[in-house]
Protein backbone atom coordinates (compact mmCIF):
# COMPACT_ATOMS: atom_id res chain seq x y z
CA UNK A 1 0.00 0.00 0.00
CA UNK A 2 1.28 3.32 -0.50
CA UNK A 3 2.56 5.73 1.85
CA UNK A 4 2.01 9.00 0.38
CA UNK A 5 -1.27 10.62 0.78
CA UNK A 6 -2.44 11.14 -2.86
CA UNK A 7 -0.46 8.05 -4.31
CA UNK A 8 -0.18 8.45 -8.23
CA UNK A 9 -1.88 12.07 -9.02
CA UNK A 10 -2.44 13.17 -12.79
CA UNK A 11 -3.30 17.04 -12.90
CA UNK A 12 -4.12 18.28 -16.19
CA UNK A 13 -3.98 22.33 -15.53
CA UNK A 14 -4.57 23.77 -18.99
CA UNK A 15 -5.63 27.03 -20.15
CA UNK A 16 -9.60 27.94 -20.41
CA UNK A 17 -10.89 26.94 -23.59
CA UNK A 18 -7.33 24.73 -24.51
CA UNK A 19 -8.58 21.75 -25.29
CA UNK A 20 -8.86 20.11 -21.59
CA UNK A 21 -12.78 19.53 -21.59
CA UNK A 22 -11.73 17.14 -25.11
CA UNK A 23 -8.82 15.70 -23.41
CA UNK A 24 -10.68 14.51 -20.38
CA UNK A 25 -13.93 13.28 -22.79
CA UNK A 26 -10.78 10.89 -24.28
CA UNK A 27 -8.75 10.12 -21.24
CA UNK A 28 -11.85 8.87 -19.18
CA UNK A 29 -11.77 5.78 -21.42
CA UNK A 30 -8.74 4.81 -20.52
CA UNK A 31 -8.31 2.09 -18.30
CA UNK A 32 -5.46 2.96 -16.36
CA UNK A 33 -7.05 6.34 -15.29
CA UNK A 34 -9.73 7.34 -12.92
CA UNK A 35 -11.75 10.17 -12.68
CA UNK A 36 -13.55 11.44 -9.62
CA UNK A 37 -17.30 12.75 -10.34
CA UNK A 38 -16.49 16.08 -11.18
CA UNK A 39 -13.72 17.11 -13.57
CA UNK A 40 -12.89 19.83 -11.97
CA UNK A 41 -12.26 19.18 -8.17
CA UNK A 42 -10.46 22.91 -7.70
CA UNK A 43 -8.90 21.50 -4.76
CA UNK A 44 -5.31 22.53 -4.62
CA UNK A 45 -6.43 26.25 -5.89
CA UNK A 46 -9.04 26.31 -2.72
CA UNK A 47 -6.02 24.93 -0.60
CA UNK A 48 -3.07 27.27 -2.00
CA UNK A 49 -4.74 30.40 -3.37
CA UNK A 50 -8.49 31.11 -2.61
CA UNK A 51 -9.89 29.23 0.33
CA UNK A 52 -13.49 30.17 -0.07
CA UNK A 53 -13.46 28.67 -3.42
CA UNK A 54 -14.56 25.42 -2.05
CA UNK A 55 -17.26 26.90 0.35
CA UNK A 56 -20.01 25.03 1.50
CA UNK A 57 -22.11 26.98 -0.39
CA UNK A 58 -20.66 26.82 -3.31
CA UNK A 59 -20.23 22.70 -2.65
CA UNK A 60 -23.89 22.93 -2.12
CA UNK A 61 -25.19 24.13 -5.29
CA UNK A 62 -22.85 21.70 -6.87
CA UNK A 63 -24.32 18.95 -5.54
CA UNK A 64 -27.71 20.35 -6.15
CA UNK A 65 -27.13 21.08 -9.82
CA UNK A 66 -24.94 18.39 -11.06
CA UNK A 67 -25.26 15.27 -8.39
CA UNK A 68 -28.42 15.25 -6.65
CA UNK A 69 -30.39 14.17 -9.82
CA UNK A 70 -33.71 12.67 -10.09
CA UNK A 71 -34.27 8.95 -11.80
CA UNK A 72 -36.80 6.44 -12.73
CA UNK A 73 -36.32 3.92 -10.02
CA UNK A 74 -37.86 1.44 -12.41
CA UNK A 75 -34.58 1.97 -14.93
CA UNK A 76 -32.02 3.40 -13.08
CA UNK A 77 -29.15 1.58 -11.72
CA UNK A 78 -28.66 0.88 -8.28
CA UNK A 79 -25.11 0.60 -8.33
CA UNK A 80 -24.72 3.78 -10.22
CA UNK A 81 -27.19 5.48 -8.12
CA UNK A 82 -25.26 4.22 -4.49
CA UNK A 83 -22.12 5.60 -5.80
CA UNK A 84 -23.52 9.29 -6.87
CA UNK A 85 -24.53 9.32 -3.53
CA UNK A 86 -21.43 7.65 -1.60
CA UNK A 87 -19.58 10.68 -3.60
CA UNK A 88 -21.68 13.13 -2.95
CA UNK A 89 -21.98 12.48 0.46
CA UNK A 90 -17.96 12.65 0.91
CA UNK A 91 -17.91 15.92 -1.46
CA UNK A 92 -19.95 17.61 1.17
CA UNK A 93 -18.24 16.27 4.10
CA UNK A 94 -16.02 18.29 6.56
CA UNK A 95 -13.42 20.19 6.49
CA UNK A 96 -11.93 20.18 3.02
CA UNK A 97 -8.34 18.95 3.42
CA UNK A 98 -6.34 16.72 1.98
CA UNK A 99 -7.78 13.98 3.40
CA UNK A 100 -10.90 15.06 1.97
CA UNK A 101 -9.30 15.27 -1.61
CA UNK A 102 -8.17 12.00 -1.30
CA UNK A 103 -11.97 10.25 -0.43
CA UNK A 104 -12.93 11.83 -3.86
CA UNK A 105 -11.08 8.93 -4.95
CA UNK A 106 -12.47 6.26 -2.77
CA UNK A 107 -13.68 4.11 -5.66
CA UNK A 108 -10.84 4.24 -7.70
CA UNK A 109 -9.74 0.19 -8.32
CA UNK A 110 -7.01 -0.74 -10.38
CA UNK A 111 -6.22 2.28 -11.87
CA UNK A 112 -2.55 3.50 -11.67
CA UNK A 113 -3.84 7.04 -11.42
CA UNK A 114 -6.39 9.29 -9.75
CA UNK A 115 -7.07 12.12 -12.13
CA UNK A 116 -8.01 15.91 -11.79
CA UNK A 117 -8.72 18.13 -14.64
CA UNK A 118 -9.12 21.74 -13.13
CA UNK A 119 -7.81 24.90 -15.24
CA UNK A 120 -7.72 27.02 -11.82
CA UNK A 121 -4.54 24.94 -11.21
CA UNK A 122 -2.44 26.73 -13.17
CA UNK A 123 -2.94 29.39 -10.87
CA UNK A 124 -0.81 27.71 -8.25
CA UNK A 125 2.16 29.49 -6.86
CA UNK A 126 5.58 27.99 -7.45
CA UNK A 127 5.35 26.64 -3.89
CA UNK A 128 2.80 24.74 -4.09
CA UNK A 129 3.85 22.17 -5.81
CA UNK A 130 6.72 20.40 -4.50
CA UNK A 131 4.15 20.52 -1.53
CA UNK A 132 1.81 18.81 -3.72
CA UNK A 133 4.59 16.15 -5.14
CA UNK A 134 5.66 15.46 -1.82
CA UNK A 135 2.43 13.89 -1.27
CA UNK A 136 2.14 11.89 -4.28
CA UNK A 137 3.77 8.55 -5.21
CA UNK A 138 4.11 9.70 -8.79
CA UNK A 139 3.04 12.97 -9.68
CA UNK A 140 2.30 14.09 -13.51
CA UNK A 141 1.19 17.75 -14.74
CA UNK A 142 -0.39 18.27 -18.26
CA UNK A 143 -0.33 21.68 -19.51
CA UNK A 144 -2.35 22.53 -22.70
CA UNK A 145 -1.70 26.41 -24.37
CA UNK A 146 -3.47 27.55 -27.74
CA UNK A 147 -2.90 30.50 -29.88
CA UNK A 148 -3.60 33.69 -27.10
CA UNK A 149 -5.99 35.28 -29.76
CA UNK A 150 -7.92 32.54 -30.42
CA UNK A 151 -8.24 31.32 -27.01
CA UNK A 152 -9.40 35.06 -25.69
CA UNK A 153 -11.76 35.19 -28.42
CA UNK A 154 -13.09 31.89 -27.77
CA UNK A 155 -13.15 32.69 -23.97
CA UNK A 156 -14.85 35.70 -24.03
CA UNK A 157 -17.63 34.25 -26.65
CA UNK A 158 -17.98 31.32 -23.89
CA UNK A 159 -18.25 33.60 -20.96
CA UNK A 160 -20.77 35.73 -22.63
CA UNK A 161 -22.86 32.75 -23.85
CA UNK A 162 -22.91 31.29 -20.41
CA UNK A 163 -24.34 34.29 -18.44
CA UNK A 164 -26.71 35.04 -21.44
CA UNK A 165 -25.24 37.99 -22.59
CA UNK A 166 -24.53 37.24 -26.72
CA UNK A 167 -25.76 40.31 -27.89
CA UNK A 168 -22.50 41.79 -26.35
CA UNK A 169 -20.76 40.09 -29.67
CA UNK A 170 -22.58 42.56 -31.98
CA UNK A 171 -22.35 45.73 -29.99
CA UNK A 172 -19.26 46.11 -28.15
CA UNK A 173 -16.58 48.33 -29.70
CA UNK A 174 -12.40 47.97 -28.84
CA UNK A 175 -13.26 49.97 -25.58
CA UNK A 176 -15.75 47.44 -24.03
CA UNK A 177 -13.88 44.00 -25.24
CA UNK A 178 -10.81 45.86 -24.35
CA UNK A 179 -11.91 46.13 -20.44
CA UNK A 180 -13.68 42.41 -20.61
CA UNK A 181 -10.51 40.75 -21.33
CA UNK A 182 -8.42 42.88 -18.93
CA UNK A 183 -10.88 41.65 -15.99
CA UNK A 184 -8.89 38.91 -14.31
CA UNK A 185 -10.86 35.71 -14.17
CA UNK A 186 -9.97 36.17 -18.09
CA UNK A 187 -7.06 37.21 -18.88
CA UNK A 188 -5.24 34.76 -15.69
CA UNK A 189 -5.40 31.98 -18.41
CA UNK A 190 -3.58 33.77 -20.85
CA UNK A 191 -0.25 34.37 -19.01
CA UNK A 192 1.06 30.82 -20.30
CA UNK A 193 4.99 31.97 -19.18
CA UNK A 194 3.71 32.43 -15.73
CA UNK A 195 2.44 29.22 -15.09
CA UNK A 196 5.47 27.71 -16.83
CA UNK A 197 7.98 29.31 -14.57
CA UNK A 198 5.98 27.80 -11.80
CA UNK A 199 5.80 24.77 -12.91
CA UNK A 200 9.37 24.65 -13.78
CA UNK A 201 10.37 26.58 -10.52
CA UNK A 202 8.68 23.62 -8.33
CA UNK A 203 9.08 20.56 -10.17
CA UNK A 204 11.35 18.16 -11.74
CA UNK A 205 11.08 18.08 -16.19
CA UNK A 206 10.10 14.46 -16.15
CA UNK A 207 7.05 15.78 -13.98
CA UNK A 208 4.78 17.78 -16.13
CA UNK A 209 4.27 17.75 -19.73
CA UNK A 210 3.40 21.18 -22.32
CA UNK A 211 0.93 20.65 -25.17
CA UNK A 212 0.22 22.98 -27.91
CA UNK A 213 -3.49 22.66 -28.43
CA UNK A 214 -3.27 23.21 -32.40
CA UNK A 215 -1.04 19.94 -32.36
CA UNK A 216 -2.96 18.29 -30.49
CA UNK A 217 -5.32 18.24 -32.82
CA UNK A 218 -3.48 17.81 -35.94
CA UNK A 219 -2.12 14.47 -34.54
CA UNK A 220 -4.89 13.43 -31.81
CA UNK A 221 -3.48 10.22 -31.82
CA UNK A 222 0.15 10.92 -31.57
CA UNK A 223 -0.43 13.28 -28.96
CA UNK A 224 -2.47 10.65 -26.84
CA UNK A 225 0.39 8.25 -27.38
CA UNK A 226 2.86 11.04 -26.18
CA UNK A 227 0.55 11.64 -22.84
CA UNK A 228 0.37 7.38 -22.39
CA UNK A 229 4.07 7.63 -22.25
CA UNK A 230 4.33 10.77 -20.52
CA UNK A 231 2.17 8.61 -17.70
CA UNK A 232 3.99 5.21 -17.86
CA UNK A 233 0.16 3.86 -19.19
CA UNK A 234 -0.17 1.08 -21.65
CA UNK A 235 -1.38 1.99 -25.07
CA UNK A 236 -5.06 2.01 -25.49
CA UNK A 237 -7.59 2.29 -28.40
CA UNK A 238 -9.92 5.09 -28.34
CA UNK A 239 -13.40 5.16 -30.25
CA UNK A 240 -12.50 7.37 -33.61
CA UNK A 241 -15.96 8.50 -32.55
CA UNK A 242 -14.76 10.17 -29.39
CA UNK A 243 -11.85 11.62 -30.88
CA UNK A 244 -13.97 13.45 -33.60
CA UNK A 245 -16.35 15.08 -30.93
CA UNK A 246 -16.34 18.56 -29.86
CA UNK A 247 -16.95 19.62 -26.39
CA UNK A 248 -18.21 23.09 -24.86
CA UNK A 249 -18.38 24.87 -28.26
CA UNK A 250 -19.25 28.27 -28.03
CA UNK A 251 -21.10 29.81 -30.42
CA UNK A 252 -20.22 30.41 -33.97
CA UNK A 253 -19.77 34.38 -34.26
CA UNK A 254 -16.63 35.84 -36.30
CA UNK A 255 -13.47 37.42 -34.49
CA UNK A 256 -14.04 41.42 -34.55
CA UNK A 257 -10.88 42.74 -36.89
CA UNK A 258 -9.56 45.05 -33.83
CA UNK A 259 -9.63 42.33 -31.43
CA UNK A 260 -5.79 40.85 -32.07
CA UNK A 261 -4.80 44.65 -31.75
CA UNK A 262 -6.50 44.92 -28.30
CA UNK A 263 -3.72 42.10 -27.04
CA UNK A 264 -1.09 42.68 -29.89
CA UNK A 265 1.96 43.29 -27.39
CA UNK A 266 1.20 40.93 -24.79
CA UNK A 267 0.47 38.31 -27.66
CA UNK A 268 4.07 39.07 -28.69
CA UNK A 269 5.67 39.39 -24.75
CA UNK A 270 4.00 35.96 -24.05
CA UNK A 271 5.63 34.39 -27.12
CA UNK A 272 8.59 35.90 -26.00
CA UNK A 273 8.48 34.42 -22.57
CA UNK A 274 7.96 31.13 -23.64
CA UNK A 275 10.84 31.16 -26.54
CA UNK A 276 13.38 32.16 -23.17
CA UNK A 277 11.83 28.96 -21.65
CA UNK A 278 13.00 26.72 -24.54
CA UNK A 279 9.38 25.99 -25.63
CA UNK A 280 8.54 26.38 -29.81
CA UNK A 281 5.88 28.61 -30.81
CA UNK A 282 3.66 28.21 -33.65
CA UNK A 283 4.47 31.19 -36.25
CA UNK A 284 0.83 31.40 -36.62
CA UNK A 285 0.57 33.00 -32.71
CA UNK A 286 2.60 35.48 -33.82
CA UNK A 287 0.87 36.96 -36.93
CA UNK A 288 -2.79 36.43 -35.41
CA UNK A 289 -5.64 37.06 -37.76
CA UNK A 290 -9.32 37.15 -37.26
CA UNK A 291 -10.92 33.72 -36.97
CA UNK A 292 -14.03 31.55 -36.18
CA UNK A 293 -13.50 29.78 -33.02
Amino acid sequence: MSERLFSNLFLSIGAMKAGTTWLYAVLSRHPALHFAMEKELHYFYHRYVNPKQLSEAYRLREAKNRYLFRFDPEKANIDAVRGNVQWVAQYLSRPVDDYWYRNLFQMRDHQKYACDFSNLNAQLPKEAWPQIAGKCDQLRVLYTMRDPVARLWSHTKFHLQLTGHLDKLDTWGPAEFGEFIRRRHIWVNAEYGRVLRNLKGGLPPETFKVLIYEELHQDQRGTLQEIEQFLGIPAFDYPQAILEQRFTESVKHKMPGFFPTLVREDVMRICDELTSEGYHIPDRWMTPAPVEA
